[in-house]
């Protein structure tokens, strides 16, 4: 039986919190209306985002699902409410007001929706904490969590305990851009989202890998958003670097080598990118996603991979639901 799971969706609750003015400071997210079925998501008194009622209304979302051939939605935070630069005390508050609406849309819906949850990772016991409760207490599957903490690389050490939590209780992670470097040089064009956000998950993912993360935490379970960036074109140049300074090989093995360990999902936007990946990383490692609602996504959820004639059904059926309830450790078997 084939089940279509969009591993890559966003979710913000209709009753957002304005956090701007509760603890006075714009650079809090606000959810402004603008009618009965849209809303400007704002940050410091300008349009950060213009959204619809998909963004917060399950009933919608099951409405869309159904019409583009969904079976269900993995709903994560939009990372700009990730708030690593919040005093910890207000960031624990926002990311528990989250954790617990994406959990109570979860049990409202559960044959249509999966969560993941948001910890506050600028504080790694607070976000020890927060981890606990997304998925011991709320049951979700996994969290997603920036490709930075305020301008700190995945490999910071500040993070070790974070990562070692995340192995012992085989929590996955779904790494998102947020907060990309050279954010000052990608004002025009929207070009944060198009050049900007591949070249921050690139730096992510090279940061885990060649920091030593992977090596010292092998069993931990990470997947990358929009097809990890510009990894799997810039892996060779990688490898050739760790090759050509051995003085600063902090990993038993080349970039390479871990990238394959990674998940991917498939918000690549051309057939030649889904077969690209699927040689450097196999089609077991690709997990279907649309970044719905959002403007660049995928439409309907799956076409890339349906496009992609060099698969086959097995592939095809992985790539579109296996992989990503494998990714989340839930049995197949369980859903049907």
């Amino acid at each position: 039986m084939e089940m279509r799971v969009d591993f890559h969706t966003h979710i913000i609750p209709e009753n957002f919190p304005d956090f701007s003015t509760k603890y006075q400071n714009d650079k809090w997210p606000i959810l402004q209306p603008t009618c009965s079925c849209g809303a400007n998501i704002m940050v410091a008194g300008k349009v950060f985002r213009e959204v619809t009622n998909q963004v917060w209304s399950p009933e919608k979302r099951i409405i869309d699902m159904e019409k583009e051939n969904v079976d269900l939605q993995v709903l994560s935070p939009i990372p700009v409410t990730f708030s690593y630069w919040a005093p910890i005390e207000e960031a624990e508050i926002m990311a528990r007001f989250q954790n617990d609406f994406i959990a109570e849309t979860v049990a409202q819906h559960p044959t249509k929706f999966i969560g993941l949850g948001t910890v506050p990772v600028q504080n790694v016991e607070s976000a020890i904490r927060e981890l606990d409760h997304c998925v011991h207490k709320l049951g979700l599957k996994g969290i997603e969590i920036g490709t930075n903490i305020n301008g700190k690389n995945l490999d910071d050490e500040s993070l070790t305990d974070f990562f070692a939590m995340c192995e012992k209780w085989n929590v996955p992670i779904f790494v998102h851009p947020w907060e990309t470097l050279g954010s000052d040089r990608f004002t025009k064009h929207n070009l944060m989202y198009t050049v900007g956000m591949p070249s921050e998950t690139a730096l992510a993912a090279s940061s885990l890998i060649l920091g030593g993360v992977i090596d010292k935490f092998p069993g931990l379970k990470i997947c990358f958003s929009h097809g990890g960036g510009s990894l799997p074109y810039i892996l060779p140049r990688l490898d050739h670097g760790w090759n050509v300074w051995p003085h600063l090989q902090l990993t038993e093995q080349p970039p390479s080598f871990y990238a394959k360990k990674f998940f991917y999902d498939s918000i690549v936007n051309d057939p030649v990118n889904i077969k690209f990946l699927v040689e450097k990383f196999g089609a077991e490692q690709v997990i279907m996603g649309s970044d719905y609602p959002f403007l660049l996504r995928e439409t309907p959820p799956g076409k890339i991979i349906d496009d992609t004639l060099s698969l086959t059904a097995d592939q095809k059926r992985a790539m579109l639901g296996e992989n990503a309830l494998r990714f989340l450790n839930i049995p197949v078997n369980q859903l049907i």
